[in-house]
């Protein structure tokens, strides 16, 4: 439901600005805002998960998540639009790193990595079905259904949740409120920066701004975790290498998730003309070949280890991009994305596995949140990126225009798996 709500909206943006009379800036800060206080906050939802118990998080998340949903679809105007919009990135930052919590909690050994499995599937294929789900409802009853939908299905979740998963307790301790301020608004600025940069550029004020401030920001935080009694996140966590490895993996394999949307979405409507619901139904393969390459990737990892999975999931993935940009057809397009969302989703399941491979339980609420808040750092990046490298593409409508998008994707699929097969020196 989280991850189909950034999808799900981005098809509905143009009938939603012209009801609402929203301008450039203001359709983008609809798609934006709700990245950005769903970025911010997760370090935050993760830690509170830990202490109060993740089950309540997620209870109380989705309770937010589902009345904001309410309350966008009943916007008049701009400044409730956006109002309800942050206010479901509060209640996703709430329901994220929690909901990944109960999973690491409630399964180990090969059972959790099956289940990391299942938890990336879903949330590459949401990505898919979102663009899907937008243009059906948008072209049928309307573009207030993108956010009506979430309220029965937010209610049925309560009610299955309440009975389905078993209290799980909290460690009781207190919130770091400095370091938490320090961390939201630290990964706010980058959020924001990235978001500047697709529209601003990378050397812009809005975007080199932002990003001054993250710096200080996180170095300030740095100070903080290693000074404060009960800090948000352990010093000694962060400087573990499985968990290192696995931010580092879920963040490209997240930017290289999105610019196979965002280039594929544009690619499509404006070199192929074809339909945003035709557009959609394109992306299917898309989401099948991420279910599929996640589910095959929780059973074999056990066996291969991670490293084997991580090279293997982003080599396809580099040569599936590839494919893409020597090849500009409809039928070659869609094949190669969906091979390549086949090693995406190995790259999430390993990047889930290697970092909680190295997380106690009562660290599983804050692991979970710096595995989200990185994911939206990938996503956010990734937009930021291919929309730079592929700028001359949103103004040509010739089929190969996308094609740099695409090699640049192969190349950091490529770099990124290279790297994974350094094998770092033992310490003694």
């Amino acid at each position: 439901m989280l991850i189909i709500d950034v999808t799900v909206v981005a098809v509905a943006l143009p009938d939603l600005g012209a009801d609402l009379g929203l301008d450039r800036a203001g359709v983008a800060w609809v798609a934006s805002i709700y990245a950005l206080a769903f970025g911010g906050l997760m370090l935050l939802g993760g830690r509170a998960a830990d202490i109060v118990g993740p089950r309540r998080l997620v209870l109380a998340g989705l309770v937010v998540f589902t009345a904001a949903s309410m309350l966008a679809g009943l916007a008049s105007g701009v400044e409730t639009m956006l109002a309800a919009r942050a206010l479901q990135g509060v209640g996703a930052a709430m329901m994220s790193p929690a909901a990944l919590s109960v999973i690491v909690r409630t399964f180990s050994g090969a059972e959790l990595t099956r289940a990391l499995g299942v938890w990336s599937a879903l949330g590459g294929a949401g990505a898919a079905v979102g663009v899907l789900l937008g243009g059906v409802l948008t072209s049928g009853p309307g573009w207030p259904w993108v956010f009506y939908v979430n309220v029965p299905l937010g209610v049925l979740l309560l009610v299955a949740l309440r009975r389905w998963v078993p209290p799980l307790a909290g460690d009781g301790g207190r919130l770091d409120v400095a370091g938490a301020v320090l961390a939201t608004a630290s990964t706010g600025a980058v959020v924001y920066g990235l978001i500047s940069a697709g529209d601003s550029g990378w050397v812009s004020v809005h975007t080199v701004l932002p990003a001054a401030v993250a710096i200080a920001g996180y170095a300030l935080f740095a100070w903080r975790i290693r000074t404060a009694s009960t800090p948000l996140v352990e010093p000694g966590m962060l400087r573990r290498r499985p968990i290192v490895r696995g931010l580092a993996l879920v963040f490209v394999a997240t930017a290289l998730m999105i610019s196979v949307f965002f280039l594929g979405s544009f690619g499509l409507q404006r070199s192929h003309e074809l339909t945003a619901l035709e557009t959609g139904l394109s992306f299917l393969p898309v989401a099948a070949g991420t279910i599929l390459g996640s589910a095959l990737a929780g059973r074999v990892l056990p066996r291969w280890g991670v490293r084997a999975v991580s090279v293997a999931g982003l080599m396809i993935a580099a040569i599936s991009m590839a494919a893409a940009a020597a090849i500009p057809s409809v039928v070659a397009l869609i094949v190669s994305t969906t091979a390549a969302g086949f090693g995406i989703g190995a790259g999430f399941v390993s990047a889930a596995a290697s970092l909680f491979s190295a997380v106690q339980p009562h660290e599983a609420g804050v692991a979970s949140g710096a595995l989200s808040t990185f994911h939206e750092f990938g996503a956010a990046t990734g937009v930021a990126a291919v929309s730079s490298v592929a700028a001359a593409a949103l103004v040509t409508p010739a089929a190969d225009a996308f094609a740099s998008g695409y090699w640049f994707a192969a190349v950091v699929a490529a770099v990124a798996g290279l790297l994974c097969l350094v094998r770092p020196k033992e310490r003694r």
